[in-house]
């Protein structure tokens, strides 16, 4: 039973290490698209994504580390992560984000 053990953890810390080197190269590649992007919806896209990311690392981390304690960072970089979603949106539609019409 010990013996299952030990395997099961090493395949889940090589799970994770894989798991980070792929997010960080996702990291890069969308760190580039943010600069280079040709329109602002990608960059918008862009910048979703690296908050999706950020979220799969602190995850990552919370399992590497053994504890729950980054699972209310994750809720709460995908609240925020929303949040901003909305104000880009609105930004890129309008061309402001709050509204003040003076009648």
């Amino acid at each position: 039973m010990n013996n299952l053990l030990d395997i099961t953890e090493k395949l889940v810390n090589i799970s994770a290490i894989i798991c980070t080197i792929g997010i960080s190269i996702s990291l890069l590649l969308l760190l580039i698209r943010v600069m280079v992007g040709p329109s602002n919806a990608d960059r918008a896209v862009a910048l979703d994504g690296i908050g999706i990311n950020l979220m799969g690392i602190a995850a990552l981390l919370s399992v590497i580390i053994v504890t729950t304690k980054l699972n209310d960072v994750v809720l709460l970089i995908g609240i925020l992560l929303f949040i901003g979603t909305l104000a880009i949106a609105k930004y890129l539609e309008k061309g402001v984000i709050i509204d003040r019409d003076v009648d």
